[in-house]
């Protein structure tokens, strides 16, 4: 099979129409938030490095997609909790209604709660994946997405606020809160494929790490050379939440020379991996240089 963005992302679409499923006791106002927020999925980054990570270690993409689901729920749930009124307070969600605009700030918060529990629900429906590798990926997604991650990223985000942040402090924020979840990502993807290399894990890591640091830079430019129309989701919501951004500490054309740097060395970290790396590493380059 040869990578392709358009293929992943109707894999990915149709095994997310799968896993969330329909309840018939009344309680079908919380699925249709949930199925709501993942369907205004967006370009679906974390998934894609899911099936990508499984194919390049010489796994069927195919295995990958219980796993790649699971990341992506993560990643929406989180999605759904951060446009809430009590934290970044945001209308639109690439172009739409936030969920809690949608369906109220109750079903939205527990949209959310219900995408957390059904990922590792999802994680446990991967039958082609060996137990051994499955209680892996259990405990590097509940590790990266929680307090040790990406949580962890938001509480330190949160107390920042209105305060001046350093550069270390706003690396370990963005490693956190959005890198963590790009880890997990591509360690699930190497799961898939039944990993154990250490070498291999470790360049998938540093790859995750670089593209997750130089995507959230490239978010803070946009937030302030971009327009709602364009991005999705209305434009100077950091100044607006008195945010640190790299972009406020060092300037655009700095922020853009760092999140070259860190593309390159995402891309040089893949020579580590077994198979062709083309497809990762024009994902890495496309990330850095998008409008939205």
């Amino acid at each position: 099979m040869k990578p392709n963005r358009d293929v992943y992302r109707q894999m990915v679409d149709s095994a997310l129409e799968r896993y969330v499923y329909d309840v018939f006791d009344g309680q079908q106002i919380v699925l249709d938030a949930m199925r709501y927020s993942v369907r205004n999925g967006g370009k679906r980054v974390r998934p894609m490095l899911t099936l990508e990570f499984c194919h390049v270690c010489g796994g069927d993409p195919a295995h990958a997609l219980a796993f790649a689901s699971a990341v992506e729920m993560i990643h929406t749930y989180s999605l759904i909790h951060d446009d809430l009124p009590c934290m970044d307070n945001d209308d639109l969600r690439r172009g739409k209604p936030s969920c809690h605009k949608q369906f109220g700030e109750s079903t939205a918060l527990l949209a959310g709660d219900g995408l957390l529990t059904l990922a590792f629900e999802t994680l446990c429906k991967a039958e082609d994946v060996s137990p051994a590798f499955i209680l892996r990926a259990v405990e590097t997604l509940a590790n990266l997405s929680g307090v040790r991650g990406m949580i962890g990223g938001q509480v330190i985000d949160l107390l920042s606020e209105e305060k001046a942040v350093d550069y270390e402090t706003l690396t370990c924020i963005d490693r956190l809160k959005t890198g963590a979840l790009i880890e997990a990502a591509v360690l699930l993807g190497c799961y898939a494929a039944e990993v154990s290399d250490e070498a291999v894990l470790t360049a998938a890591k540093t790859y995750a790490s670089c593209i997750g640091l130089a995507f959230q830079i490239v978010d803070d430019i946009l937030d302030v050379t971009s327009d709602t129309q364009t991005l999705g989701k209305p434009v100077g919501s950091d100044e607006k939440n008195e945010k640190s951004t790299f972009v406020k500490l060092l300037g655009v054309e700095k922020c853009r020379a760092i999140s070259d740097e860190l593309t390159q060395k995402a891309v040089d970290a893949l020579d580590a991996l077994p198979g062709s790396t083309d497809f990762l590493a024009d994902f890495a380059r496309q990330l850095a240089s998008r409008k939205n």
